[in-house]
C-alpha cells in the first residue's frame, strides 16, 4: 500500500480489484493503509471505498488546506453546514395539493415569475404564515442543523445520500413532513 505510483492506470486497476477483496483481506489493507485497525462497524462496501480514497491520495495528492480546514470545521461544529445552491437548481415542494416549483437565480429564488430574496419569503407567500425557507423546501431539519449533516432520517433515492443532486437526479427527503421534495441540480 505505501508504494507511489505516477501512472493513474496502476492506480485505477488497483481500486478497480477493491471490491473483489474478501473482508478479511479489505481488513488487511485497512491496516496496511491506515496503520492501525479498522472500525468493526465499517461495511464491506465503505472499508472498500475508503481504501481507494487512500490510494488516490498518496498516488495524486490529498485535499487542500482550504478543503481540510471547512471538514475540519464541520466535524467540531464551528462551521455552519449551510447548503450553497447553485443558480438552476429546481427545488419542488407539493403543499396542500399543489406542487410548488422554485428555480435558484443569481439574483435570488424565482417563483411564479418573481423573484424572492429568501426562501422564506416564498414559503411565507405559499403558506400565509411564517416558516422557514429551508425548512419549508426540506433543505433543513427542524432545529435548524441542515440535511447534509443529519444522515439518519432520510431517505435517499440516487448518488450519495444528498438531497441535491447533479445530472437531474431527483432525491426525496422526508426531513420532518409527509411532503414530497425533489431538488434538481441541471449540470453544470
Amino acid at each position: 500500500m505505501r508504494q507511489r505510483w505516477s501512472d493513474p492506470a496502476a492506480v485505477e486497476a488497483e481500486i478497480a480489484r477493491i471490491p473483489s477483496l474478501a473482508l478479511d483481506a479489505l481488513r488487511r489493507r485497512w491496516r496496511a493503509a491506515f496503520g492501525r485497525s479498522p472500525p468493526a462497524a465499517l461495511s464491506k462496501n465503505l472499508l472498500g471505498r475508503m481504501i481507494a480514497f487512500r490510494l488516490q491520495e498518496r498516488a495524486f495528492g490529498g485535499l487542500d488546506r482550504e478543503s481540510l480546514s471547512l471538514l475540519d470545521g464541520f466535524a467540531r461544529h464551528t462551521v455552519s453546514p449551510r447548503r450553497h445552491l447553485k443558480p438552476g437548481t429546481m427545488l419542488v415542494r407539493d403543499y396542500q395539493g399543489e406542487r410548488h416549483t422554485v428555480t435558484v437565480t443569481p439574483d435570488g429564488f424565482d417563483w411564479q415569475g418573481t423573484t424572492y430574496a429568501s426562501l422564506s419569503a416564498i414559503a411565507r407567500a405559499i403558506t400565509g404564515t411564517a416558516w422557514s425557507g429551508p425548512r419549508f423546501f426540506a433543505l433543513a431539519r427542524p432545529n435548524g442543523t441542515s440535511l447534509h449533516a443529519a444522515t439518519k432520517k432520510r431517505v435517499r433515492v440516487g448518488h450519495d445520500g444528498l438531497a441535491i443532486h447533479d445530472r437531474f437526479k431527483p432525491s426525496i427527503s422526508l426531513a420532518g413532513s409527509a411532503n414530497c421534495l425533489a431538488c434538481l441540480n441541471p449540470k453544470p
